[in-house]
């Protein structure tokens, strides 16, 4: 599902973000990436979706690699892979439906296949009832609840979520992680970056711990493992 290999990562500036990283993740699995700011977290989830591309070494999702992919196939990529940001990153003068309507939009879906798949993914978040609202409405959790909709709207193979609760508070972020576990039950495979002590330690799943570029950590049912 998600290989990488001897991947290395280093910026113009002179920065090593990541150091031969060798990890595989399997369909359906649920990891989390953890450790200290500025560890390399955030490259190493920017790399799966080919926001970045790395230094040296190969990655391969989906069968596809990601090393030598043209950027023209980027996009067809993006298909196969749900994102979810911290900051959420919706389209603020379109609607709560609009919003999600919008991924299938793209790859040209047809109207009759979009409402009903559009009005599924709302129901799974708990806002089908505000599919005519926009992101302004919206409290910060339930913004996040529709760029998960978006995320997953295409029925992707792996969701990828980077610090997806960092900016709610706690509540909020039990019913976001409540929804990626229902996700997950149904084969979807989801690797979340985050700095969440708490529920890394309440809801065992992989944890890949990074240091300095290296996976210092590989553990089945791991813990957070830091002081923050």
């Amino acid at each position: 599902m998600i290989e990488m290999k001897d991947v290395t990562k280093k910026y113009p500036n002179g920065v090593t973000a990541l150091r031969g990283v060798d990890i595989s993740i399997k369909p359906g699995e649920f990891v989390y990436v953890v450790g200290p700011s500025g560890a390399g977290k955030s490259t190493f989830i920017k790399l799966m979706y080919r926001e970045e591309k790395p230094t040296s070494g190969q990655i391969v999702v989906n069968g596809v690699n990601l090393s030598t992919l043209k950027d023209k196939s980027v996009p067809l990529l993006r298909r196969q892979i749900g994102v979810v940001f911290q900051d959420f990153k919706l389209l603020p003068t379109l609607t709560v439906y609009e919003n999600v309507a919008f991924a299938m939009e793209v790859i040209e879906e047809s109207p009759s296949a979009i409402k009903k798949r559009v009005m599924e993914v709302l129901d799974l978040v708990g806002l089908k009832s505000k599919a005519r609202m926009l992101p302004g409405e919206l409290s910060g959790g339930e913004q996040q609840r529709v760029s998960i909709a978006r995320s997953i709207v295409n029925q992707p193979k792996v969701v990828i979520a980077d610090e997806p609760t960092g900016n709610l508070d706690p509540d909020t972020a039990w019913g976001i992680m409540d929804i990626f576990e229902k996700i997950n039950a149904k084969g979807t495979t989801l690797v979340m970056a985050t700095h969440n002590k708490e529920i890394v330690n309440t809801i065992r799943r992989r944890v890949l711990a990074i240091e300095d570029g290296r996976i210092v950590r590989d553990e089945q049912r791991g813990d957070y493992g830091y002081e923050i």
